[in-house]
């Protein structure tokens, strides 16, 4: 992978720097992975200085979901009078509505959305995330501003948007290290996967999972080997819970001309990523769904376990 890859995405991540602290005007303190009880959600503000995220507990005996989401996004949009902090979106008369599909939330912004400038409107993201994944059923956002999805400063789509996309801090952002992958890609036949070794310099900020998938993504190095994974396949996001990997692409990782069988881009990847370690299945879905047939062949509405037996004999 090019080092170019990486610099961007290290400066996503000094932009999206946020130190939690534990509430405004109070000693910080660590980040709560689970509401304290049931009925308990953290709604995340910026602090005076808008410098760094604020979670604040509100409790609430909705049980309904959209009713929920909206009493959330009520509360996001308005900070309590006793707290010396703002809400993250600098526009709050600019949010519109929400909609739901599978377990993604779309929410819908105007234009004055985009007028927040880069670090702030990383913030927002990352409170609306952090605030909405916590109702139960609900994985990533997704939003639109102006009747658009929304841009990044490069003038990519960000797509879907977990609260894990989001760190709490970066001890050293400059910091890189050489790290070596065992990938999966297949032979000219396409019947069987075969390994290849890498060494990549890879910055420690970014997620193993994730630099896995994009290498797979790449295709391979080794001349004898062909790719697995059409090249124009977009990551929306990799997160990981209870060694379960959860990918979702765009629609372009259904597509390709690629002539090889239909197990081979899924094992390419679930083989890639189970060489990790931090890995035992692999969740796959496409825009946020996995109500998703793979080639007419395959459902995504499971998870993939490694697979030894499309793994082909190699003289390595």
């Amino acid at each position: 992978m090019k080092f170019g890859k990486y610099v961007k995405t290290l400066l996503f991540l000094l932009a999206a720097v946020c130190l939690l602290a534990a509430g405004c005007g109070q000693k910080e303190e660590g980040r709560r992975q689970e509401p304290k009880k049931p009925g308990d959600y953290d709604i995340y503000y910026l602090d005076s200085s808008a410098m760094r995220l604020v979670p604040q507990t509100y409790h609430t005996d909705t049980e309904d979901i959209d009713q929920l989401i909206s009493e959330l996004m009520e509360q996001f949009l308005t900070v309590p009078k006793d707290l010396d902090c703002q809400t993250a979106l600098a526009e709050p008369g600019s949010y519109q509505e929400f909609s739901r599909e599978d377990r993604v939330i779309y929410l819908y912004f105007d234009a004055a959305y985009t007028s927040m400038k880069a670090e702030r409107e990383i913030l927002c993201r990352a409170a609306l995330a952090r605030t909405l994944t916590q109702v139960a059923g609900v994985d990533f956002i997704n939003i639109y501003a102006g009747g658009q999805p929304l841009l990044d400063q490069k003038g990519a789509m960000v797509g879907m948007i977990s609260g894990a996309d989001f760190i709490d801090s970066i001890s050293d952002v400059n910091a890189y290290e050489k790290t070596e992958l065992l990938l999966y890609f297949t032979d000219e036949a396409g019947e069987m996967l075969y390994p290849e070794r890498r060494e990549i310099i890879r910055n420690i900020n970014t997620s193993m999972e994730q630099l896995v998938v994009e290498e797979v993504i790449a295709g391979p190095q080794d001349f004898t080997l062909y790719p697995t994974v059409p090249r124009d396949t977009k990551i929306l996001n990799v997160s990981v819970n209870d060694n379960v990997c959860y990918l979702n692409f765009d629609s372009a990782f259904l597509g390709g001309s690629m002539e090889v069988r239909d197990y081979i881009p899924i094992y390419s990847i679930v083989n890639s990523l189970a060489e990790l370690g931090t890995v035992n299945r692999v969740q796959f879905s496409i825009n946020g769904s996995t109500n998703v047939m793979f080639r007419d062949t395959l459902s995504l509405d499971t998870t993939f376990e490694r697979n030894l037996d499309c793994i082909g004999e190699t003289g390595q």
